[in-house]
C-alpha cells in the first residue's frame, strides 16, 4: 500500500496499558500524515446486550465499553488537539472487527497486550492473528513512545513485490519524520557438503547480499540520508539489535496463496515479541 493510499490511522482500544500507549503513537502519526483518527473497541456485548439504564446499579458492559472509548478519545485528543478523531464500537469479535477495516485504507496500531473487548491481545494472539492477514498496515507498539531519535529501520526482503510495499511505508515514515532511513538484510555463511566434512564459505553469501542491499529501489528517498547495510548473522538478531535505537522497524508480509492469506514467517514473529521499537509490517501489494 502506497503512502497515498492511507486514509485515516485506527487504534485498537480497550482501556489496557498498551492500548493507551498504541493510542498515543497513533495520535502522534495520524498528526504526521494528517489524517483522521479512528478509535475502535470491539465488543460481542454491544450485539447481544439490550438498551437498559444503568440506574444506581453496576455499569452495563455497554456503559463500560464507551466510558473506555471516552477515555481514549480525550487522551487522543490532550496530545494531539489538531487532529480529527471519532470512536466507533464494533459489535464483532476482535480479529474479524480489525480485518474488516480495510474500506477505510488505515494504518493500524495495536498495543503489544490488551484486555476487555480485545481479551487476550498478546502477539500470539489477536494481535499477530490481524498483523498476519491484514491487508493494511499493522503498527504494533509495545512501549510508551519515546522521543524520536530520526531513524527508520527497514528489513529488506529479497521478495521483490514485499520488499515493494515495505519500501514505499518506509520510506514515507521517514520522510513524515525527517528521519534517516536504515535498509538491513542479514546473510549468514553458506555450508555444503564435501565428503564427510561441512565447508563454510563467507564469499558468495556476503557478495549476493551486499548486492541486493545496493541494488534496492527507494521510490521516493529522494532527499533522504540512506544507509545501507548487509550485516552477518542471524536474521531476527540482526533486526532485534538494527531495532535499539530506531523510532520504527518495518516488516515486509509476503502473500502465499492457498494459506489463507498473508503469513508471517519465524523471523517476523520473533521481531513483533522482542523488538524494542514499535514494529509496522506491512502487506505485499
Amino acid at each position: 500500500m502506497a503512502d497515498m493510499a492511507v486514509r485515516c490511522v485506527v487504534a485498537a482500544v480497550d482501556g489496557s496499558a498498551g492500548s493507551l500507549r498504541a493510542v498515543d503513537w497513533a495520535a502522534d502519526e495520524a498528526s504526521r500524515r494528517q489524517v483522521p483518527l479512528r478509535l475502535v473497541h470491539a465488543s460481542l456485548w454491544e450485539r447481544y446486550e439490550p438498551e437498559t439504564e444503568d440506574g444506581d446499579g453496576p455499569l452495563s458492559a455497554r456503559t463500560e465499553v464507551r466510558h473506555v472509548a471516552d477515555a481514549a478519545r480525550a487522551r487522543a485528543t490532550e496530545r494531539q488537539p489538531s487532529v480529527e478523531t471519532v470512536t466507533e464500537v464494533i459489535p464483532e469479535e476482535a480479529v474479524s472487527a480489525l480485518l474488516g477495516l480495510g474500506h477505510l485504507a488505515p494504518v493500524l496500531v495495536l498495543g503489544h497486550r490488551g484486555t476487555g473487548g480485545f481479551a487476550g491481545l498478546l502477539l500470539g494472539s489477536v494481535a499477530l492473528r490481524v498483523a498476519a492477514r491484514a491487508a493494511y498496515p499493522v503498527v504494533v507498539v509495545r512501549s510508551e513512545p519515546s522521543a524520536p531519535v530520526g531513524r527508520v529501520v527497514l528489513a529488506l526482503s529479497e521478495d521483490q513485490d514485499e520488499a515493494a510495499a515495505a519500501a514505499a511505508f518506509a520510506v514515507a515514515e521517514a520522510r513524515l519524520r525527517g528521519a534517516e532511513l536504515d535498509l538491513v538484510h542479514a546473510w549468514q555463511r553458506d555450508s555444503f557438503l564435501s565428503g564427510s566434512s561441512v565447508l563454510l564459505a563467507d564469499t558468495p553469501a556476503q557478495e549476493l547480499a551486499e548486492r541486493l542491499v545496493a541494488g534496492a529501489a527507494l521510490p521516493g528517498a529522494e532527499g533522504l540520508t540512506v544507509h545501507r547495510h548487509a550485516r552477518r548473522g542471524r536474521a531476527a538478531k540482526v533486526l532485534l539489535d538494527a531495532a535499539a535505537d530506531a523510532d520504527v522497524l518495518v516488516l515486509g508480509a509476503a502473500r502465499r496463496h492457498g494459506l489463507g492469506g498473508l503469513q508471517l514467517g519465524s523471523v517476523s514473529h520473533a521481531v513483533l515479541h522482542h523488538a524494542p521499537c514499535p514494529v509496522a509490517v506491512v502487506p505485499a501489494g
